[in-house]
């Protein structure tokens, strides 16, 4: 019997993924994932057009993504390179207005309109802003009490001008997505004393998606996800067991803060908070369109 008809496997296994993916995408149609995307692999071409690809994608399947992006290590770097050194306090750099002045250029002026046009090279549309475009987000200063190790007292550190959101106004997001656009943020923000504010890419992230209502807030990142002792990855987690792990040592260090995100976005109604590798290519749609996942997903006790 001829098989020169026969399907070839590869196409096969094609057209079975996207069998596999269809009931996630009807699911997901018209609902809002707001994506931070960040570390190192921002400077990875590659993987920077696997993101690209992966939003456009999302919206082209009819999902609304919402991209708001970091920018650390590049900030860093330009700092270096004018002279100015960065110290740092609980992982927040210390910001004065000059630290705030480049900061805002990088993440505003370079990596914001770098990613919108990374979207456009993956035939998607996106819009780049900042928080302080429409008053998007309104920022309130940050403080943190530290302890002393000299005298063994608490003491405020002033961080200068580094924030936290206190309101989220949604019209400008909505008004893009409905245009069939992708909002892509940088974390910036305006204080009720006309001051610019950093903010912190995941604390931004995660307001934002409690704001939308999003379906998914995705953390990518520079790690598989939250690990245990035995550094297997843990793909579901609840806040109550997160404070356990926390309890007896199994997430420290800069994991820390990120679950502290997740578990606030789903506590303010987020259906579920996920931490990726977003160096892994293609990881956000496997996470969303698979069974297995392919990260730590946070949801509800």
């Amino acid at each position: 019997m001829s098989t020169n008809n026969a399907p070839n496997p590869g196409l096969l296994a094609k057209a079975e993924t996207l069998v596999e993916a269809l009931p996630y995408m009807q699911r997901y149609a018209g609902e809002i994932f707001v994506v931070k995307y960040g570390g190192h692999a921002m400077g990875d071409p590659e993987a920077a057009r696997d993101f690209a690809e992966d939003v456009s994608l999302l919206k082209a399947v009819g999902i609304n993504p919402v991209v708001v992006h970091g920018g650390g290590p590049q900030i860093g770097q330009m700092l270096k390179t004018m002279g100015v050194e960065s110290r740092f306090v609980d992982g927040l750099r210390v910001t004065d207005a000059e630290t705030a002045r480049i900061a805002e250029m990088v993440l505003c002026g370079s990596i914001n309109k770098e990613i919108v046009s990374w979207i456009a090279q993956a035939g998607g549309r996106a819009v780049g802003i900042s928080g302080k475009d429409g008053r998007l987000v309104t920022a309130e200063k940050v403080q943190r009490t530290i302890r002393n190790p000299d005298t063994n007292v608490d003491e405020i550190v002033d961080l200068g001008f580094v924030g936290e959101p206190a309101d989220i106004d949604r019209r400008v997001l909505d008004t893009i997505s409905k245009a069939g656009m992708i909002p892509v943020i940088a974390p910036i923000g305006i204080g009720a004393d006309g001051h610019t504010y950093n903010i912190n890419a995941d604390t931004m992230a995660g307001a934002i998606a409690i704001a939308l209502g999003a379906a998914r807030l995705f953390l990518l990142t520079d790690v598989a996800g939250v690990l245990d002792k035995d550094k297997q990855l843990l793909r579901d987690l609840t806040p109550s067991k997160i404070e356990a792990l926390r309890e007896d040592g199994t997430i420290s260090g800069g994991m820390i803060p990120k679950l502290e995100t997740c578990v606030h976005a789903v506590q303010g109604g987020v259906d579920a908070a996920v931490i990726l590798d977003g160096r892994v290519p293609h990881a956000m749609l496997i996470e969303a369109f698979t069974r297995r996942g392919a990260g730590t997903l946070v949801g509800p006790d």
